[in-house]
């Protein structure tokens, strides 16, 4: 594949309407994306975006959000608690069921805007975020659909995908962060290939510095707290994919190795209502051009059905 180049979607005429919700004890920060010319009394179709493991804000989803505003949605991102602009302690904490129920209180805030129809909502997830898409989707029959992109499906895959020396260092780290008193205990959320890091594989450092490049105004922590990593085994939302009622566009990469895709599972399960697009790529690959635009097709073309 070609050099990856982030997409620029500098073209597309956005408003930014900041605002928050209160969630798990924690004030979090949202924005509503919406094209730059709609009027106050006009109701759009939306999208709920749910980032991934370290992700805040328009960390590598811009160009989706910008694309998806294009097409005529209002596209909602948000920060988890502890993340980003959003309050909450410890800072850079993961809790992957707490961030299910932190989502599902931000559909709620999407659903009272003003500019959103509540009735015409799509939810959208990237990496671990895909996950929680897949546990809010079994729970929302109303939603009109769900689309997840190289989906973090069964966390004892992607734990057992690690190198054993480092998964080694992450769990001790991780169970002495658990057991002592003090301020957390954190690990580098992104590394070069072969340093230490809960993500170090599929290019994930380029795609930071890349993302970095071209918003060179965000800011981003790239620490994660150690006992984080401990949940991660015991998170297999694939085993919620036989509950979803709504039509779900799954795109799963063949070549990932920080999510690994679990397409044996998702095939016993056998939903007829999850649309699968197996993709030859990594983790990090559909961000990015050249595969950038074929993803997003495969997503436009699942928004128009």
């Amino acid at each position: 594949m070609n050099a990856r180049r982030y997409p620029d979607t500098s073209h597309v005429r956005v408003r930014a309407i900041k605002s928050t919700f209160m969630a798990e004890g924690a004030l979090c920060a949202a924005t509503l994306h919406v094209p730059q010319d709609t009027a106050p009394d006009q109701q759009l179709p939306a999208i709920l975006m749910l980032g991934g493991w370290g992700s805040i804000q328009l960390a590598l989803t811009s160009s989706f959000t910008h694309s998806f505003v294009e097409a005529g949605y209002a596209v909602m991102e948000f920060d988890y608690p502890g993340w980003g602009d959003s309050g909450g302690f410890p800072r850079q904490g993961i809790n992957p069921w707490r961030r299910t129920r932190v989502a599902d209180t931000a559909l709620a805030h999407l659903k009272a805007q003003p500019m959103v129809a509540a009735h015409q909502i799509t939810l959208w997830g990237t990496s671990f975020g895909g996950g929680h898409v897949v546990d809010l989707a079994s729970q929302h029959p109303e939603l009109k659909g769900a689309i997840i992109q190289v989906p973090m499906l069964d966390g004892l895959a992607a734990t057992l995908a690690t190198p054993l020396g480092r998964l080694v260092k992450l769990i001790g780290l991780g169970i002495l962060d658990q057991i002592k008193p003090g301020a957390p205990i954190c690990v580098p959320t992104l590394a070069r290939e072969g340093e230490f890091a809960t993500m170090d594989r599929d290019g994930g450092w380029d795609a930071m510095e890349s993302a970095l490049r071209a918003y060179p105004d965000h800011k981003y922590d790239n620490r994660v707290v150690a006992k984080s990593v401990l949940t991660m085994p015991f998170y297999r939302p694939w085993l919620r994919l036989k509950d979803v009622k709504i039509p779900m566009l799954m795109i799963g990469a063949t070549g990932d190795t920080v999510a690994p895709f679990v397409s044996d599972k998702v095939r016993r399960v056998g939903n007829p209502h999850v649309q699968v697009i197996e993709i030859d790529a990594n983790h990090f690959d559909p961000y990015f051009d050249p595969l950038f635009p074929e993803v997003l097709a495969h997503q436009l073309k699942f928004l128009r059905r």
